[in-house]
């Protein structure tokens, strides 16, 4: 990735979630040791990518259930945080989501893990949390952060669904997200960097084309220098509004933390459907479905 960004592509995030000690109670300058066991799933993750989408989804729920027979240890939570993060990267089947979310409850019940900074959740319950709301599975942690972190996302949408923002596209055009009242906007966030953003775009592009005649509205955002985006939109062609946010204020105001997102509002502004990662076709249509866009 580049320095763009101060938040991570997930690809940089699950490498340090692999290979940083300072994650999950270890020393900041003590990477992990894995057991030969452990390093054939540490490959499996990090190899996720390369699988074909016909295949992934069996290899995902595979390493879901290698982990969950590992023996209770920091590197089995690291693990299941590092799988969750690669398992929402398009549609691989519920089933395979299921199990994701079932090993990552397990490592948590058997490693509760202290609070992060002011007493907000630990990050792994905040992975859970979104798997359970934005992905559709289910979970048996109640614990007290595992609340918390539920209703931190509501606590977000609120604030998303109140956010406004006027930014330029790449020709100097201003897009005011509250002036698209009437119209069903689809706000995505991304960058050059990223590759579930990259993959994901020629779909954008599609819809963006497909449902103009329905007042649909696509608009893809990104923090990065603006030569570097309109190379890559010349390169591969992309037709569609590419609004630049150099402050990142609207980032901000979406809370992001991560990329891709996307976000639908029907034609009264309402948030009616949110990613966490990449959508396929079908996915966008899915949350499209959602502001009655058929």
């Amino acid at each position: 990735m580049t320095s763009q960004s101060p938040f991570p592509a997930r690809t940089l995030l699950i490498a340090m979630i692999l290979a940083a000690g300072s994650l999950f109670a270890q020393p900041a300058d003590k990477a992990p040791v894995y057991t030969p066991t452990e390093q054939v799933i540490v490959d499996g993750i990090k190899s996720l990518r390369d699988t074909p989408d016909t295949e992934r989804g069996a290899k995902t729920t595979t390493l879901a259930l290698e982990i969950r027979t590992l023996p209770i240890a920091p590197n089995k939570l690291r693990l299941a945080v590092g799988l969750t993060h690669l398992s929402t990267e398009g549609d691989f089947g519920h089933q395979a989501l299921q199990t994701v979310a079932d090993t990552l409850t397990q490592t948590l019940i058997e490693q509760p893990q202290p609070a992060a900074k002011e007493g907000d959740p630990a990050p792994p319950y905040i992975d859970l949390a979104k798997l359970v709301r934005y992905e559709h599975v289910t979970t048996t942690l109640e614990t007290p952060q595992y609340i918390k972190a539920v209703a931190a996302l509501a606590a977000n949408e609120v604030s998303i669904e109140k956010a406004d923002f006027t930014l330029k596209d790449l020709q100097g055009k201003e897009w005011t997200l509250s002036a698209l009242r009437g119209k069903v906007v689809l706000v995505n966030f991304w960058a050059t960097w990223c590759p579930p953003c990259r993959k994901e775009m020629p779909d954008l592009d599609t819809i963006a084309r497909k449902y103009a005649d329905q007042s649909v509205v696509v608009l893809s955002i990104s923090d990065e220098d603006a030569a570097k985006v309109n190379a890559y939109v010349v390169q591969h062609n992309l037709t569609y509004p590419i609004l630049l946010d150099p402050e990142r204020k609207t980032n901000v105001a979406f809370h992001i933390e991560g990329i891709p997102q996307s976000f639908v509002f029907n034609r009264e502004g309402k948030l009616v459907a949110q990613s966490i990662d990449m959508r396929t076709m079908g996915q966008f249509q899915q949350m499209l479905a959602a502001a009655d866009v058929k």
